[in-house]
Parts: C-alpha cells; structure tokens; sequence
C-alpha cells in the first residue's frame, strides 16, 4: 500500500530542519554527530535505529532541552528553545479550555480513559494515556513522539497512528517518531531517518530511501528492512572490535564514556509546538 501524500492545500514549507547538528554530554565525545534532515509540513517521519543510536537525544535537541549551535535547529522557522509545550499531568483533562468537544470525547475514546477513575489509583500505562490526551487536545503543529505507544494494544495503537494520520493529512501536522515497533507503518510513513552510533545515515522521503520505498510500495515488510539495517551495523560493529583486538586495541575512550540520559523524553513522551 502506497502511503498516501501530505494535503497539497498546505504550503510546502519546512517544519522541522536540522542543518550539521552534533550534541555531546558533558564530559563525553560528540554523542550526536552532524545529523541534517528536513521535514515539510505535513510530513510523518520514523526515527529508527538500535538501543544507544542517539534517537532520544535527537527528539530532547528538536524539543530544545539541550543547547546546540545558532540556527542548526529550526522548528516552526524558529528556535525550539522557546515555545515549548509541556505537558501537565496535574490538569484534569475537563480542565483545559478552549478544546472541540468531539476531539476531546475521540481522544478520551480511543486512548480508553475511564473519567471517573482517581489518578491517584492508575497504573502508570493509564497516568500516560491520560498525559497523552492532555497533549493531544489542542491542535499542534509539529509533534515529537518517543515509543508514545509502547502501553496501548494493538487496536489503541492503530487507532492512535490513524489519528496522527488524520492530523498530518488535513492539518499538515508534522510528526517525528521515535520507535521499535514497525507493524502497520508501511501506508502511515512518509519520511525516515535511520541512526547509527549519533550520526543519520539514511534520511529523507520515503521515496528518496531505496529499502524503504520498497517497503512502502508493498515489496516487503518496513519490519524487515529494519532488521537488515540492524544487522548490518551490528556485523560492522563486530567486525571493527575484532580488528582493533586483533591489533592489540582495548575498547576507544568515547566507547567506555556513556552519556547520562535526563528524564525528559523517557518519562514524558511527548513534545509539541502550536
């Protein structure tokens, strides 16, 4: 199934662009290392790649947590370090004004919040969806999304990735996500960005990525593609330790210094600009 095209009613513009951004912790080598993308309006782009790529850092630098050189990150054509969205789980979602009735009553359906159920009793799968419908209620403009399904069914999960659908088509949202689970998101998908150890190897229009525009137009599953790009770094990975053991090379300073990781995007896994 061919994904199907952002609504040409909305201007071709940049929404998202990163232009040589490169990130290091404190203490530690580069960790995000000169990644460039851009995103057009309207535009549904998946951040893939293993555990420790760089992705969340990458979502925390678009959502302006952390600091980086003048004018490598635009969103919205600004700076993403001003007019940040947060949400709060101290509101109750009935509280927040301003908001279409039926969007809300569709969000509260769909991420199967019971109303009458104390916060205070949730699990923290439902104190979640709670804080995602709050974020959800008024129409935003980009969205950056980490794992945001990882505590829905299958059912919720499609039927939340269909709403986002819903919003880049006809709004021109756009959406960067962040995530490990690829079922379902060969017709939702019209960009990717593929990292590996902070850089971005693979980016762009789905059309522009060979294996994924594969994918997409239905030669295979977006799932395998992954995979085939997962082993290929591990078996490239391997291969280099092997060679620096062979030479007499312990493991490189920048390996052995792990960034610390903030609670920002784990706890919270959301961010938007209205």
């Amino acid at each position: 199934m061919v994904a199907s095209a952002p609504s040409t009613s909305q201007p071709a513009v940049t929404a998202v662009g990163l232009q040589s951004v490169s990130y290091a912790y404190p203490g530690c080598e580069p960790f995000i290392k000169t990644c460039s993308l851009d995103l057009p309006r309207g535009s549904r782009c998946l951040l893939i790649g293993a555990n420790g790529a760089g992705k969340t850092t990458l979502l925390q630098i678009m959502a302006g947590k952390y600091m980086v050189a003048k004018d490598s990150v635009r969103v919205l054509g600004g700076s993403p370090f001003h007019d940040l969205g947060d949400i709060s789980a101290g509101k109750m979602i009935f509280g927040v004004e301003g908001v279409d009735p039926a969007r809300r009553a569709r969000l509260v359906e769909m991420l199967d919040i019971d109303l009458y159920q104390r916060i205070t009793t949730m699990s923290d799968g439902q104190k979640r969806r709670v804080q995602i419908c709050m974020g959800l209620l008024k129409p935003y403009e980009v969205l950056l999304l980490d794992e945001i399904t990882v505590d829905l069914d299958v059912v919720g999960r499609l039927r939340l990735l269909d709403f986002f659908k819903q919003e880049s088509d006809e709004r021109g949202a756009t959406i960067v996500y962040a995530t490990h689970i690829f079922d379902g998101l060969e017709g939702w998908v019209t960009h990717v960005a593929y990292m590996e150890e902070g850089r971005i190897l693979k980016g762009g229009a789905v059309a522009d990525v060979q294996e994924a525009a594969a994918a997409v137009s239905g030669g295979k599953k977006l799932l395998h593609v992954v995979e085939e790009w997962l082993r290929a770094e591990l078996e490239a990975r391997t291969a280099r330790a092997a060679a620096a053991a062979a030479a007499g090379h312990g493991p490189s300073e920048e390996a052995a210094v792990r960034p610390q990781r903030t609670p920002y995007m784990p706890s919270k896994h959301l961010a938007f600009f209205r």
